[in-house]
């Protein structure tokens, strides 16, 4: 699977003589957060007529997402960093993803603007999958009527995403959101087809957790989390090992945490991770994220969450897989 970055090196691409869009593509558009069980299905729908008309099949993303753009710290927590996304979506077989950068220049393309550029002259679009609801261009002026009707005169066809439901309500970000909101870990397995996990690079934190006999492999969030507090995890090594553990996710107030991040604490662990990638897999809730009054009540705290989580894992064993 090709990423590319960007409206030039889409133009770039497209301009390249045997580019792998001279005969144009099958395309969706959305944030793809979470790559849940609707995601998954409408890139189905993508792969099927990219397949039957002998071309790739695209999806287009933005970085960052368009409602982190307008709304900032307020926008919705992201259920996954950028690279998990591309991960999953590469793990769906895509050929190709498109992530343009949400900034002002792109915010004020017109509809026919961003038809033209980007559909049309950029990726050559023969077959469009996105939602009836579909909105785009400046003000939102664009809409799935207008993708039609330009479709109709400039060769490619508009098909509506099928719509997945999970005990009768459509599976959506927002839903995956709410549910561990709520520590409903279940409830998003099942939006999301997966237990839900978090990937991310090990860095060199402040040694904290080796004060207080928990040494923890830590993972700057660039955004707010979907869910804060301590859980016991299952994590996968870049060797392939999977440990079992109890991670904490949030701002860690007791020691001051200003950025978001994951700490994860490895039963029966001793090595060096730093700069490895780290699969989390989020399976059982703990407690809230608390402000103790003192290190040492921290430090007894964890003893006790660790104690917890062993005793959880006795009676819930994970399958190798999880």
């Amino acid at each position: 699977m090709r990423l590319i970055r960007g409206l030039t090196n889409l133009k770039r691409l497209s301009g390249q003589a045997g580019s792998p869009l001279a005969g144009g593509c099958v395309a969706t558009i959305g944030n793809f957060d979470g790559v849940h069980l609707g995601h998954k299905t409408i890139i189905d729908q993508v792969k099927q007529k990219a397949s039957q008309l002998g071309v790739p099949a695209v999806v287009m993303i933005f970085e960052p997402q368009p409602r982190e753009f307008f709304e900032g710290a307020e926008a919705p927590p992201r259920l996954m960093p950028f690279r998990q996304k591309f991960e999953a979506l590469l793990a769906e077989g895509v050929d190709m993803v498109l992530c343009i950068r949400f900034d002002e220049t792109f915010r004020s393309y017109s509809g026919m603007g961003f038809i033209e550029d980007v559909l049309v002259s950029g990726l050559g679009v023969r077959h469009l999958v996105v939602g009836d609801d579909f909105r785009f261009g400046c003000d939102r002026a664009g809409d799935f009527k207008l993708l039609q009707s330009v479709g109709q005169e400039r060769g490619f066809t508009v098909e509506n995403t099928r719509t997945v439901t999970v005990d009768g309500e459509r599976v959506s970000s927002t839903r995956v959101r709410n549910a561990l909101n709520v520590n409903g870990l279940e409830e998003a397995e099942r939006l999301l087809g997966h237990p839900y996990r978090i990937h991310g690079r090990i860095v060199y934190g402040r040694q904290l957790g080796r004060q207080l006999n928990a040494p923890t492999a830590n993972i700057l969030l660039n955004q707010m989390p979907a869910l804060r507090g301590v859980y016991v995890v299952r994590a996968r090594l870049e060797t392939g090992e999977w440990c079992d553990g109890v991670a904490n996710i949030g701002l860690r107030p007791t020691v001051d945490g200003k950025r978001p991040s994951l700490e994860v604490h490895l039963f029966d662990f001793a090595g060096t991770l730093y700069g490895q990638h780290l699969e989390v897999v989020f399976r059982h809730g703990l407690r809230d994220e608390v402000k103790f009054d003192s290190v040492d009540e921290l430090r007894q705290q964890i003893a006790r969450d660790f104690d917890n989580a062993r005793a959880w894992l006795a009676d819930n064993p994970a399958t190798p897989e999880t």
